[in-house]
């Protein structure tokens, strides 16, 4: 048989080129090789522009050509100059080894061997930098560049921020010497209270030279270079402690203290001794401070640095109106301060005058004030830092108290402050919003705290125009009569008001104009009832007080919530202004270090109430220069021009108030103590119509005279007083919930005072409600009444 066929083998392969195998590896190596290429590409291109935006060779070597803003007053006189800080250059040499130990050991151990980056540190660095953690690893010449150059490396906690640094540093490691980089971060870094550098950070902290710094000090100056303000030992001296002991253990470790020196150091109290390096004053020093922190509060954002791109900033202040508001408040403010020690030299109360300059030399300034008040000298003693840091050093309380109170001296100096008379100016263009002239104390020197924006004092009745204002506002005309009479005024809580004023209630009616114009506390508290105490809140508000809290209790009809000066002449301004708002404007144009315009400010226009309610208050207020209680304007410095204004005085004489408006300018004064136990003594002296008004009419005086405001300017007349021109009613069921309500003590006068004929005003706020309704404005007003009359606070269109 033959044998079975078998399957045809399969066929040979083909055989594959050698280039055919190879191809897989090429294309991953090619592909390697471009991956790298790009890489390198790109990492070339963004380290060029590293590079490129870094700060180049000759920034480094002129680190001076940073320009500081300049602020000029309206009319180009310069008022300051911004720079980063008063310094005082120092030498390596010059410096306390203890600090350079502190600094070495704790910053940057490696600092004489990197070339400007410690790689190790590095590393770890940039690693928790890309994870969002705390980054650390900067060197000395690291955080010298963000010193240097803050705006062109900036703070971020990224990783180009990073390397941007990295660079800066490595640059600088090129151009300088280790001891040249080492003197300039000791001259450059900040400490906060504008200290800046290692000698005028000793002499703010210990008043002494950065030479003198023993251990502990240098390690807390040290341990405020991570955080300035975190660890501050002023600020936070719990923080400050715990991160100098952190700084005294690295001393240990890389040898510059033993054992038994660290736990001796780390045992001591945190001690320090503030002295604040306190700029150059110039003209107008409290302006230009909050002038500077309103430009630091705008340059940030945009990445502008006032101490360092030379910008020239015009402001609103007027230097002529600046040098009256300086001078009168220096003379009526030192009379003020004689009749006070006058006032307060004896147990019987003496005559005084204005000019009692002989009679104040031979007096004892405020003797008998302090021996009818020991505890008050007790209570300000242990309110002193020397009393707080005896105590913290070991003594008890009362041997502090005690050998204090027999430093003579020391005693004098307490009681010369305690008892110095104060005052704070300030005035604005009501069409405008421009601030001219601004005063916050009386003598800068002596004391830094501005009056103007800072102190918040109890305004008394120079708050009533705004509760007369709503009254207004809801249609009560000026002849509506009020009862003379004592009233109770019962608050929701159940506690109970009595207003009271310096002289009897007369029993007799009184109209809602006089009211205002002999400021009678008792007809105020009874309008305030009628219109409804939020209803004049939120007035003041929308006129310009709105940065204080208002208390919604009765009485603050009569000015008892604090407010500061500024929002009061703001306020009275917008009343001057026909019920048209405008912010304080203090800066009107920004211009660059070439001269191009940055930036222009204006004050936009916010309508607060009706012109015609605003036009009727300042009639009524025109009273109170006429034949009120500000009389003085005209009497004593005759001022015929065209004004109206309003005093203001608080409870014991401890505030005095005084603000005046003209068409073209408002202008008001606080006077006073700055410890409220402090007052003046008589009553017509501690009036703000005897006392605040002698600032403000000695100033304007001098300015009308001088032609720096129109006297013939005028306010516009009331076409028709009471016309209603709001959208609320004074007494609406919402109000009538939560306002405290009205209670008069039956009385033998009342009925045949208070009893109204049928075509007598009403006197009572029920009358008025009965009134409204049978007049049907009820309805009109609740649905929107007349177009434009809201108390809105949006813009004028």
């Amino acid at each position: 048989m033959p044998p079975p066929a078998s399957d045809p083998p399969p066929p040979a392969p083909t055989p594959r080129s050698r280039s055919s195998r190879w191809r897989p590896a090429r294309i991953a190596l090619w592909s390697g090789i471009a991956g790298v290429c790009l890489t390198v590409g790109l990492s070339a291109a963004y380290f060029t522009h590293l590079l490129r935006h870094a700060p180049d060779a000759h920034d480094l070597r002129q680190v001076t050509s940073a320009r500081p803003s300049v602020l000029l007053s309206a009319d180009g006189e310069v008022l300051a100059t911004f720079s980063r800080g008063p310094k005082q250059r120092v030498t390596v040499e010059e410096v306390s080894p203890h600090l350079i130990d502190a600094l070495l050991a704790t910053e940057d151990h490696r600092f004489h061997t990197h070339g400007g980056v410690d790689y190790k540190r590095l590393v770890a660095a940039i690693y928790n930098t890309a994870t969002g953690r705390t980054q650390g690893g900067s060197t000395i010449t690291q955080q010298l560049a963000r010193n240097l150059f803050p705006e062109e490396i900036g703070r971020s906690r990224s990783l180009h921020r990073k390397l941007k640094e990295l660079v800066t540093a490595l640059r600088i490691e090129q151009l300088y010497t280790k001891q040249e980089i080492l003197e300039a971060y000791l001259n450059t870094a900040p400490f906060l209270f504008n200290a800046v550098g290692v000698e005028m950070a000793a002499r703010t902290y210990w008043n002494k030279s950065a030479a003198d710094l023993n251990e502990v000090e240098s390690a807390t100056l040290v341990g405020m270079l991570k955080g300035p303000r975190y660890y501050n030992p002023v600020l936070n001296p719990d923080r400050a402690r715990d991160r100098r002991n952190l700084v005294l253990a690295q001393m240990h470790k890389r040898g510059a203290l033993d054992a038994s020196r660290l736990r001796q150091l780390t045992a001591q109290p945190l001690r320090v001794s503030l002295n604040r390096q306190a700029e150059a004053s110039g003209p107008a020093p409290h302006f230009t401070h909050h002038a500077r922190k309103w430009l630091l509060e705008w340059a940030e954002p945009r990445g502008i640095n006032l101490y360092t791109d030379g910008l020239v900033i015009e402001s609103t202040l007027v230097m002529a109106l600046q040098r009256a508001a300086e001078q009168a408040v220096e003379r009526q403010a030192e009379a003020l301060q004689q009749i006070a020690d006058v006032e307060w030299s004896q147990a019987q109360l003496p005559e005084t005058s204005l000019g009692g300059a002989r009679l104040a030399r031979r007096a004892e300034p405020f003797a008998y004030f302090w021996r009818q008040r020991p505890e008050l000298l007790n209570a300000a003693i242990r309110e002193t830092p020397e009393f707080r840091r005896a105590v913290e050093g070991g003594a008890s309380e009362e041997k502090a108290l005690r050998e204090l109170s027999s430093d003579k001296e020391w005693i004098a100096a307490l009681k010369a402050r305690k008892t110095r008379l104060e005052a704070g100016f300030a005035a604005m263009d009501p069409t405008t919003g421009e601030v001219k002239a601004w005063v916050g104390s009386r003598d800068f020197k002596l004391d830094q705290y501005d009056h103007v924006a800072q102190a918040a004092r109890q305004p008394g009745s120079t708050f009533k125009p705004f509760v007369y204002g709503a009254a207004l506002e809801g249609g009560i005309r000026p002849q509506r009569a009020y009862l003379d009479q004592a009233v109770e005024i019962r608050s929701t809580d159940g506690s109970v008001w009595k207003p009271t004023d310096m002289t009897a209630p007369t029993g007799t009616t009184i109209t809602l104009r006089d009211g205002l114009v002999h400021s009678r506390n008792i007809i105020t508290a009874q309008v305030m009832q009628d219109v409804g105490i939020h209803r004049v809140v939120s007035l003041a508000q929308a006129a310009g007080v709105d940065r204080s809290r208002l208390d919604p209790v009765p009485s603050l009809a009569l000015g008892t919530s604090p407010v500061t000066l500024l929002e009061m002449v703001n306020a009275y301004a917008t009343i001057a202004h026909e019920g048209v708002r405008r912010e304080p404007l203090v800066v009107k144009r920004i211009r660059d270090r070439d001269g191009r315009i940055v930036a222009e400010f204006g004050s936009s226009p916010r309508r607060a109430m009706s012109p015609e309610s605003a036009v009727t208050l300042v009639d009524m207020m025109r009273g109170v220069v006429s034949q009120g209680t500000g009389t003085m304007v005209r009497t004593r410095f005759g001022i015929a021009a065209d004004v109206a204004g309003k005093t203001g005085t608080t409870q014991n004489n401890t505030d005095g108030w005084f603000i005046l408006m003209h068409p073209r300018l408002v202008a008001g004064a606080w006077v006073g103590f700055n410890d409220s136990r402090v007052t003046m003594r008589s009553d017509y002296w501690g009036q703000g119509g005897h006392n605040a008004i002698l600032l403000v009419g000695d100033f304007f005086r001098d300015a009308l005279r001088g032609g720096l405001v129109d006297a013939r300017a005028r306010f516009a007349d009331p076409q028709s007083p009471g016309a209603v021109m709001a959208s609320w009613s004074p007494i609406s069921e919402r109000d009538g919930a939560s306002i405290a309500r009205l209670e008069v003590p039956p009385q033998d006068t009342q009925a045949e005072n208070a009893a109204p004929s049928d075509d007598a005003p009403p006197k009572t706020s029920q009358e008025l409600d009965q009134l409204i309704q049978t007049l049907g404005r009820r309805d009109s007003w609740s649905s929107g009444g007349p177009a434009g009359a809201s108390m809105s606070t949006s813009p004028l269109q």
